[in-house]
């Protein structure tokens, strides 16, 4: 029984989903999950409630945040330093940064692609939060960044089924820029894989308009209409997402990979085709 532990600190689009890639339909045997999050906060204090998990004594564990270089990220990899750790975030994104966490024994996997929201008080309510993230989830699961970290996931746990642990885990090491994430996605239209790619690209330089709005501007009106505009691509970032998809369907070509009971991948294109098994 593979024990996987997910630590969500703070939010970014993906830590919607990412406990739940392994096991679509619940029914998945050898393999259980427990979840630690701290709601929108990952500030150290944070970091330190995560200890609480160890009793738990998981095989392995994904750590979910923004901005893994933060202190409270920082903080929990102190603590998780003894446990088999793969880092999912938005940043480091630099060879060395990145290089550095591998040097300290933890797998990542660091997602360009995962944008930063708006988060300023004269653009955000909860409301708008929402909608960005349901944006972004659109993107991210469309376009080849979920089925990227259910094929990386489900490598690790498979190695926990042949009996590794600890140390003996190879852990995946992945800079998730879009060229990357759309050779996940499964599209067999050349015109459906450009509108994702393009999808991804905006979702990429949506963080790029965010970025200085949230931490360098002044200005009520500057910071208000900088991260509108943010948001507005990430909308049609979804928009390009779904149509992307939609021509997939049309074609009756949608790539799925679903999860046997016994954790065996299960793919097929045809929608009254039945799943069959493979290796990746």
């Amino acid at each position: 029984m593979a024990k996987i532990g997910f630590i969500k600190l703070g939010n970014l689009g993906i830590s919607q989903v990412i406990d739940l890639v392994q096991d679509e339909i619940a029914a998945r045997q050898g393999i259980t999950i427990r979840v630690f999050g701290t709601g929108p906060k990952m500030g150290k204090d944070e970091a330190a409630d995560t200890e609480e998990m160890k009793k738990w004594d998981p095989d392995f564990v994904v750590m979910i945040s923004p901005n893994a270089g933060a202190p409270g990220p920082k903080a929990a990899r102190e603590i998780w330093n003894d446990v088999p750790c793969i880092v999912v975030s938005d940043g480091p994104t630099k060879k060395d940064d990145r290089q550095a966490l591998e040097d300290a024994g933890f797998g990542y996997i660091i997602l360009k692609v995962d944008p930063l929201i708006g988060a300023k008080t004269e653009f955000l309510d909860p409301v708008e939060m929402a909608s960005f993230n349901a944006d972004a989830m659109k993107v991210l699961s469309t376009c080849g960044v979920v089925r990227l970290i259910q094929e990386e996931l489900d490598c690790v746990t498979a190695q926990v089924d042949d009996g590794k642990s600890g140390k003996d885990l190879e852990l995946p090491h992945i800079l998730g820029k879009p060229e990357k994430c759309i050779e996940s996605a499964g599209f067999n239209n050349p015109y459906a894989k450009a509108k994702a790619l393009a999808a991804l690209h905006m979702a990429n330089k949506v963080a790029e308009i965010n970025f200085p709005a949230c931490f360098m501007m002044k200005d009520l009106e500057q910071v208000a209409l900088t991260t509108a505009t943010g948001h507005e691509m990430m909308r049609a970032a979804a928009q390009l997402a779904i149509d992307a998809r939609e021509i997939e369907k049309a074609n009756d070509s949608v790539f799925r990979q679903s999860h046997s009971k016994k954790g065996n991948l299960m793919q097929k294109t045809k929608l009254y085709e039945k799943p069959k098994e493979v290796k990746l």
